[in-house]
C-alpha cells in the first residue's frame, strides 16, 4: 500500500467481508476511482458496471438519474456488493440520498458513498485562498450540490461553477488530442482564471485524464483535485467500522459490467484503469428492470 495502513480497533470479521465492493458509472470514468481503490485496498474484492448504454448521464434529469441508479444499485446487491460507490458526480448530486432512502425502506445496512464530499473537503484543505474552481456536468452544476459540500466543509470557501457539456463525451468518445479539443478545455478555463481560484475540482470522474491539458492551462500554481483518493479513504473507513475489510492476502479479484458494447469499454477502459481489464460482461438493465 502507498501509505502505512491504518490501525482500526478490533471488530468481530463480519461474514460478508469476502463479498465485493460495489462501484458504478455512466461509463468508463468512473475507473479512474476503481483505481484508486484497488492500489489503496488491494485485497479487496471488486465489481465495476458502467452504464454506457444510457450515457452520458451529465445532461439528464434528477429523477431519470435517481431511477438509472436505484436500478444499478439493486443489480449490484444482488450480485452480493457489501457496499456501494457512486463513482459519477452526477449519480452522486441527483441520487446519492434517493439511494439511501430505498436502502433504509427495504431494512438493508449498506453504506453508500458518493464522490462528491470527498472531493469538496479535498479542495476546501488544498485551498490557502478560499476560492475554488469546479468544472462539472450541467446536471452537476444545477443540483447545487458541490456548493452545499464545500459550504459544510467551510461557509468561508467560494465556488466558481462552470458547467462542461462537452467534455465528458469527449473523453468517453476517445479523446482526441486536437485543436478543437484543445479550444473547448481552454474555454471552459476562461471563467476560472478570471475568478483568480488557487484550487479546482475535477468534477467528473472522466476529468482526470486531461488534468495535464487543464494544468497547463490554469497554471501549476493551481491544485487540480479528483475524488479518487477520498472516496478511497471513506471506504477504507466505512468497511473497517463494520467489521468488513476482506482479510485475505494479496491481491483481491475486479470484474466489470457495462449495459453497452463490451468491447468498447474494454478498449477505452483499459487507459481510464492503466491496468488490463480482462474480462467484461454484458448486462441489460432497462430489460431486467421491466420485468
Amino acid at each position: 500500500m502507498p501509505r502505512d495502513a491504518p490501525a482500526y480497533p478490533a471488530a468481530a470479521l463480519n461474514p460478508r467481508a469476502h463479498q465485493p465492493v460495489g462501484v458504478f458509472d455512466s461509463g468508463v470514468g468512473g475507473l479512474t476511482v476503481l483505481h484508486e481503490l484497488l492500489v489503496s485496498l488491494p485485497a479487496e474484492d471488486y465489481l465495476y458496471l458502467g452504464d454506457t448504454a444510457r450515457f452520458p448521464y451529465g445532461d439528464r434529469a434528477s429523477r431519470e438519474l435517481e431511477a438509472f441508479s436505484i436500478e444499478i444499485a439493486e443489480h449490484l446487491l444482488a450480485a452480493g456488493a457489501k457496499l456501494l460507490v457512486i463513482a459519477c458526480n452526477s449519480a452522486s448530486a441527483a441520487a446519492l440520498d434517493a439511494i439511501e432512502r430505498h436502502l433504509a425502506a427495504s431494512v438493508r445496512d449498506v453504506h453508500v458513498i458518493g464522490v462528491l464530499r470527498p472531493a469538496a473537503q479535498l479542495a476546501v484543505v488544498a485551498s490557502h485562498t478560499g476560492r475554488i474552481g469546479l468544472l462539472a456536468t450541467p446536471a452537476t452544476v444545477a443540483s447545487g450540490a458541490y456548493e452545499r459540500a464545500v459550504a459544510a466543509a467551510d461557509p468561508h470557501v467560494h465556488l466558481e461553477s462552470v458547467a462542461c457539456p462537452d467534455l465528458a463525451p469527449i473523453i468517453q468518445g476517445g479523446f482526441p488530442f486536437d485543436e478543437a479539443v484543445v479550444a473547448t478545455v481552454r474555454g471552459y478555463c476562461v471563467p476560472l482564471r478570471k475568478a483568480d481560484v488557487d484550487t479546482v475540482i475535477l468534477g467528473s470522474t472522466h476529468y482526470p485524464l486531461c488534468a495535464p491539458m487543464l494544468q497547463r492551462m490554469l497554471g501549476r500554481g493551481v491544485a487540480l483535485v479528483s475524488a479518487g483518493t477520498g472516496v478511497a479513504r471513506s471506504v477504507e473507513r466505512a468497511l473497517a467500522s463494520r467489521g468488513l475489510l476482506n482479510p485475505q492476502e494479496g491481491e483481491g479479484a475486479y470484474r466489470f459490467l457495462c449495459t453497452g458494447d463490451v468491447e468498447s469499454f474494454r478498449a477505452l477502459g483499459t487507459r481510464f484503469l492503466q491496468m488490463p481489464l480482462g474480462e467484461v460482461a454484458h448486462v441489460e438493465l432497462a430489460a431486467r428492470a421491466a420485468a
